[in-house]
């Protein structure tokens, strides 16, 4: 099987000790692959992006034990994907039909399931030629704000950092090659964005919860 690797952005949130760190980048051109064994049709092949799967490690820097990893399926391919159990998991849909569960669960079109912890694996069936995105980690100890590419603990670590970048400070560095041009940041909404209190204390992407100001 010839496997390609499809363009995707990722955001990790970074523990305290790392997350206020000079900024730094990385290209890597050669991503390690793994074949997971088939119990029907051909293997499926793992690029891993980030972290740790099935034994194979990627050279990208982490500051926190993850995983990010592609699985190129092929149809008619039913095969185990394994997980570490003290991990939370989800898988993203990126093409292709494919059911999770021993075919109960369809996995929604460019949507993310959510596996949470405590399993060892999860079985996925490709009726097609089919792209998944494994995501994973350690459960992170805080609650986290998304918004727009920022990641914070608070309203105001938001707030800040789209200031930072509009004001184009140091602390986002330059990407060498890329240019002077950058994309600037929408306008702020007029509420206080806040972490919701459902999944405390989990890496499960946070629904964010507006208190609008006057």
């Amino acid at each position: 099987m010839t496997t390609f690797w499809t363009p995707s952005s990722l955001w990790v949130a970074l523990p305290d000790a790392s997350r206020a760190g000079a900024p730094a980048f990385e290209t890597h051109a050669d991503l390690p692959s793994v074949a997971l064994q088939a119990s029907r049709g051909a293997d499926a092949v793992a690029t891993v992006v980030m972290g740790t799967f099935a034994g194979v490690r990627s050279p990208a820097t982490t500051h926190t034990p993850l995983v990010g990893a592609q699985v190129a399926l092929t149809a008619g391919t039913t095969v185990e994907l394994p997980f570490d159990p003290a991990w939370e998991h989800g898988i993203v849909h990126v093409d292709g039909e494919v059911t999770v569960a021993d075919g109960e669960t369809a996995l929604p079109p460019r949507g993310l399931l959510y596996l949470g912890d405590g399993r060892h694996g999860i079985t996925v069936t490709a009726a097609t030629d089919a792209t998944v995105f494994i995501l994973g980690g350690e459960p992170f100890a805080e609650d986290l704000v998304m918004w727009w590419n920022f990641i914070g603990r608070s309203h105001e670590d938001i707030a800040a950092a789209r200031d930072d970048w509009e004001a184009r400070s140091e602390r986002f560095g330059e990407v060498a090659g890329h240019g002077d041009t950058r994309i600037p940041a929408p306008r702020f909404p007029r509420c206080d964005s806040l972490p919701d209190a459902v999944g405390h204390g989990t890496n499960e992407q946070r629904r964010t919860t507006e208190r609008r100001r006057g």
